[in-house]
């Protein structure tokens, strides 16, 4: 009975049970960022600003902006601890339609397709341990949609893909309890994992190597090697090129560390949340940054800067761990990822469904996502997302030469332009909302306001503007698929019958 009474006095005003600690937190936001983005993604930066140094730089832009901006969105958290994260945010400081454009285009693709993108990442190194699970090996071949460009198919590697987004989104419907013992076992694991890479990767690069990290560091700012178009066929050869290619590399580097924001969502279930929320933003993104940043450092001091922009299906990572460990790295790296990805996957399918939740109290999603289950979780809009992204590891694009590719990669080039506006307005709400609402209480303010909210306001909407002009392809088409967001608003306010949605305040 007593047991009874405490899991009571634990329960949020929403009817979930508070059972995230701050180590819990961190272990959120930590494992949210670090998928497999950091083990490969270099390799393209390298190619988009060509020297050793400029690539350090885009790391450290992307960790400025990132701990900037959790140091602000703290103040927003530590107000409104409630299920719902950036949704609650953004219809608060403006108006319901902004907080459910948000929220539709995270359920249509930043939440789901990154589940998605995450699960065929898990597959696909889990190949490299047993080949039977390949992209190549269907169990049904790929069907051409009419005489478009897409296709469905169903892999050996998709098939896996769907299982493990399968798994962990019924683990997570079992109750908050399963879902963060996964993700701090996973958590620690895979940080265990990167700090070894980092350690030992510095070590023998300098003492077996150390030629290697002479020619980088000793020559950080030299443009060289194979340089990419970042648009209009500018390249880092010449200033300006370089000053975009530098915008167009936080595409990489800033997907790399998204989802930062996500234990928000999970604001009802987090203990003295005016407290741990803003703590775990801080510790959980300033960890991760220093790992990304030493990471590179480690990759800079076993690999060749030009190697780099070269390495076999841009996997940095694996190449490193192949310096360290010669013959075995693929296998180890493969190990690696592997964890770091089922880590980060249990983060995105435990977090993300409390959003959807957090709308259809409002009244802006299906009536079922609004229902907590027995276990005290959304256990609907959890399957609903589920099913959602494991559709998602379906379809596949047709490209010219007739290779196949993945629709979500597609979607997700298109949305980190449109994930960046939300993230700005976001930040902006903290100034919009000091007007609006100047005797809230406040448990938390932002660090540095209004210094660093507005840096981060004007340095993301810089390499907005420059993504939107010199990456046009890649970018409007997202600006559309958050607008498809507007009539389904309407639409919904009609259906749900209040010409308002009602606040969950």
């Amino acid at each position: 009975m007593a047991a009874d009474v405490a899991e009571i006095e634990q329960q949020s005003n929403e009817g979930f049970i508070r059972g995230l600690g701050l180590l819990d937190s961190t272990m959120i936001v930590a494992g949210s960022m670090i998928g497999s983005g950091i083990f490969i993604v270099s390799a393209d930066i390298a190619r988009q600003v060509g020297s050793p140094g400029w690539l350090l730089v885009v790391w450290l832009i992307t960790g400025l902006l990132t701990v900037g901006a959790a140091l602000s969105y703290g103040e927003l958290a530590a107000m409104m601890p409630k299920a719902g994260g950036m949704y609650v945010y953004l219809k608060e400081a403006y108006s319901p339609l902004w907080g459910f454009l948000y929220g539709w285009t995270h359920f249509l693709v930043i939440g789901t397709a990154t589940i998605a993108a995450v699960s065929v990442a898990f597959a696909r190194f889990t190949g490299i341990l047993f080949p039977a699970i390949s992209e190549s090996n269907y169990i049904i071949e790929p069907i051409r949609v009419g005489s478009s460009s897409y296709a469905f198919s169903l892999s050996t590697a998709q098939l896996f893909g769907i299982a493990m987004i399968a798994l962990l989104t019924w683990m997570n419907t079992r109750g908050l309890k399963l879902g963060k013992l996964v993700q701090n076992v996973f958590t620690f694991a895979k940080t265990g994992s990167l700090i070894a890479l980092i350690v030992l990767g510095i070590i023998v690069g300098l003492v077996s190597y150390p030629q290697i990290a002479s020619a980088n560091f000793g020559d950080l700012w030299t443009i060289r090697g194979s340089l990419q178009d970042v648009g209009h066929g500018l390249t880092a050869a010449a200033a300006f090129g370089l000053f975009v290619g530098l915008c167009v590399a936080q595409t990489n580097s800033l997907f790399s560390a998204d989802a930062w924001h996500n234990v928000t969502f999970t604001a009802g279930e987090v203990k003295d949340p005016q407290r741990n929320l803003p703590l775990s933003l801080l510790l959980g993104t300033g960890g991760v940054i220093v790992l990304y940043l030493l990471a590179n450092i480690a990759y800079l001091t076993t690999l060749r800067f030009e190697d780099m922009q070269k390495v076999a299906s841009d996997r940095v990572g694996s190449a490193t761990a192949d310096v360290i460990f010669p013959g075995a790295g693929a296998v180890i790296m493969a190990v690696a990822i592997m964890i770091s990805t089922f880590g980060c996957n249990n983060g995105l399918i435990l977090s993300g469904a409390r959003a959807y939740y957090a709308m259809a109290k409002d009244g802006l999603f299906f009536n079922a996502a609004g229902k907590l289950n027995k276990a005290h979780v959304p256990a609907w809009a959890i399957v609903v997302q589920g099913i959602f992204s494991a559709f998602y590891v379906l379809p596949r694009t047709v490209q010219a030469d007739g290779r196949y590719g993945l629709l979500y990669n597609d979607l997700l080039t298109y949305v980190i332009s449109a994930a960046l506006i939300f993230y700005i307005l976001a930040i902006a709400a903290v100034f919009v909302l000091r007007v609006k609402q100047p005797d809230a209480v406040r448990p938390y303010k932002a660090v540095g306001y209004p210094i660093i909210p507005a840096l981060y306001c004007i340095g993301a909407a810089v390499i907005l503007v420059v993504l939107f002009v010199y990456q046009t392809t890649a970018t409007w088409p997202g600006l559309l698929i958050v607008l498809t967001g507007v009539p389904v608003y309407f639409i919904w306010r009609k259906l749900s019958g209040s010409g308002e949605p009602v606040s969950q305040s």
